[in-house]
């Protein structure tokens, strides 16, 4: 298929498009953490692995995680239910700027069109958490769901799921919290009020793989996701180290993490947020779901103080976590590229 063969808003760049090798090759992957230590040598060692990988890669997934396998297959089935629906049906609950949550297939990346189509929801209802003098406050608190009418377990399903999937994300937290030499709750209290949410992804095959992505090249903004992936795979990530993409595979069961921009100035540059992409294929649809963990919308987001020096002095100016994310939020609807509010605007001078 050419590129007068295709919607033009789906074309990447020359220099975006993936490059598939003939031959299959032996490349670079993530670490594969295990999660079940005990013993107080174990966690001593898990703290080092997690927080080798954040610095090195940015990703890494995890086994023997504590989220129900069961709740997660049940999560896979009513997520292709709902985008098997007719466009019709999906369409009654497709986010606007009023309405920022629901099902919508327009998704932009850096103002090229993904080749998929989503559902988002949030974790809590805002209107739960505490008025604050933030002047994103009202914006944010009036987020609300859009859930489906079919599937009829939809709602109730996913919303258990994110519950487990949320703890896991606690649970990160402080294994990172630790591997800094930090207390494991020392992040705790950045995450009191937070709006997280999550997102299902389905990317149906693509004519023309060459030339689209499912998602653009991108870096999450928030501190943690948690990814769940089917056995298709498709995710890759540009290495730290020279910037070249490898492949994500999928393992049965794990969990896919990355560090988000949000640690990534916590930490002051220690640790990683990796530009990550989603290729698609012309054979087989793929399902992903991604937790994005944020912090509580008034937090204020600079290097922590216990981990720069004269030596490692700030390289971040102070900003505030609910206007980052309202920004990038409203930018999604103008197709301008999704990190048009980067982190990089904040680099100390």
């Amino acid at each position: 298929m050419t590129e007068n063969e295709i919607d033009p808003s789906f074309i990447q760049n020359l220099e975006q498009r993936p490059k598939f090798n003939p031959i299959p090759q032996l490349e670079e992957q993530i670490p594969i953490i295990d999660l079940s230590a005990s013993s107080p040598s174990e966690i001593q060692h898990l703290v080092s692995e997690i927080g080798d990988a954040c610095r090195i890669y940015g990703f890494f997934q995890v086994i023997n995680h504590g989220v129900p396998s069961e709740l997660r297959r049940e999560t896979e089935k009513v997520a292709k239910a709902l985008f098997d629906l007719p466009i019709e049906e999906k369409r009654k609950v497709k986010r606007n700027e009023v309405d920022p949550m629901g099902y919508y297939e327009g998704e932009h990346t850096k103002n090229v069109r993904d080749w998929k189509e989503v559902f988002d929801y949030l974790v809590i209802d805002p209107t739960l958490i505490p008025a604050s003098d933030d002047p994103n406050d009202q914006e944010l608190r009036s987020l609300t769901n859009q859930w489906p009418q079919f599937p009829s377990q939809f709602r109730e399903i996913c919303e258990e799921y994110t519950k487990q999937v949320e703890k896991l994300a606690f649970k990160l937290l402080e294994l990172i919290s630790q591997s800094l030499g930090l207390p494991a709750d020392h992040f705790n209290g950045y995450f009191k009020d937070q709006i997280s949410f999550s997102r299902i992804n389905h990317y149906p095959p693509c004519p023309a793989p060459h030339l689209a992505l499912g998602v653009g090249r991108h870096k999450d903004g928030g501190a943690l996701t948690v990814l769940a992936q089917d056995d298709v795979g498709g995710l890759q990530i540009a290495l730290r180290s020279n910037g070249d993409w490898i492949p994500v595979n999928p393992i049965p069961n794990a969990f896919i993490i990355n560090i988000g921009n949000c640690l990534q100035v916590w930490t002051n540059d220690e640790y990683w947020s990796a530009e990550h992409r989603v290729v698609v294929n012309s054979e087989k649809e793929r399902f992903s779901m991604p937790f994005f963990f944020f912090p509580s919308h008034y937090v204020q987001i600079k290097p922590l103080d216990e981990l720069i020096d004269d030596q490692n002095p700030p390289k971040y100016k102070e900003f505030n976590w609910g206007k980052f994310f309202a920004s990038r939020n409203r930018s999604d609807f103008k197709k301008q590229n999704e990190d048009n509010v980067q982190i990089d605007h904040f680099k100390a001078s």
